[in-house]
């Protein structure tokens, strides 16, 4: 592809940063995920197609150029990519994660040993597609939400092994993450509370075990499980699959003792009048499980 003009390569006029960018991810913390999308592709023998077409020593300059709008996410990644699979590439960032951006809009430049371009290229874009479209489908929903306090959040129907990807993805979005893993907070569902025989019983078992820095959150099916779980001190109660007149009501008894999150049957079309209804939060699973890959 060519490369970027001079007057590109600042960034386009159309390109929008992003508000409060998220920080970086570590080294540390993606190196072996990448290091494994690359041997997975390596396979055996490496790319021999590009080891057959090129000498090691004829280099070539790439453009990384993004071809429909949407918001970036995923540059570390790619940099990531080249930098363990041939120290010799050099990237040169024209944007940040989180900028949206318009179509046909070039997001890097790359240069070094052609052999290396290509044989990086696929699980670069894999990765970065992906990326980004969590990050456009999320800064969507965020901006439907215009003006009003309540949160978009992803929750963890991830891809096994991309969620630290796929969550900064939608921090990149604009939008807020629910729990990592099992171990960060308590959320005592509708089937351990089946269980366990009442939300009081449920929400007395966890606090005879876990620190007093854990959060607990309960989910509620009915206007008589939101009331039980404030009654009882839930720092969070999560308003599940309940219809417009009775999320309000639920906000209502909650009355400020609890964060309210509302989650299920949740779409562009209906975040705003979910919002509307006073919840603090609104998580939405389709963020991770089903944003389409940006091109």
């Amino acid at each position: 592809m060519p490369a970027p003009s001079a007057k590109s390569a600042t960034g386009p006029a159309e390109a929008r940063p992003p508000a409060s960018p998220p920080p970086p991810l570590h080294p540390l913390l993606i190196d072996d995920v990448v290091r494994a999308a690359l041997q997975e592709d390596l396979g055996r023998a490496g790319d021999i197609t590009s080891a057959a077409l090129f000498p090691p020593d004829q280099t070539a300059q790439a453009s990384l150029t993004i071809r429909e709008a949407g918001t970036l996410a995923g540059l570390d990644v790619v940099s990531t990519v080249f930098r363990l699979l041939d120290p010799a590439v050099t990237i040169a960032r024209h944007l940040a994660d989180g900028t949206t951006v318009a179509a046909n809009t070039p997001a890097a430049t790359l240069m070094g040993p052609a052999r290396s371009l290509l044989t990086g290229e696929r699980v670069a874009l894999n990765f970065f597609g992906r990326m980004s479209g969590i990050a456009t489908l999320t800064a969507a929903y965020v901006a439907k939400l215009e003006g009003l306090p309540t949160r978009i959040a992803c929750t963890r129907k991830t891809t096994p092994g991309l969620r630290l990807f796929e969550k900064y993805a939608v921090r990149a979005g604009g939008g807020r993450n629910h729990r990592f893993g099992l171990d960060d907070a308590v959320m005592i569902k509708d089937n351990h509370i089946a269980v366990a025989g009442s939300i009081a019983e449920a929400l007395a078992r966890v606090r005879a075990e876990v620190g007093h820095t854990v959060t607990l959150e309960v989910e509620a099916d009915t206007l008589e499980q939101a009331s039980e779980a404030a009654d009882q001190g839930a720092d969070v109660i999560l308003l599940d699959n309940m219809d417009l007149e009775t999320l309000r009501a639920a906000v209502s008894r909650i009355a400020g003792r609890a964060i309210t999150e509302a989650s299920g049957g949740v779409s562009l079309e209906t975040v705003r009048a979910i919002a509307e209804t006073g919840v603090d939060v609104i998580s939405v699973g389709a963020l991770t499980h089903s944003a389409r890959v940006l091109d």
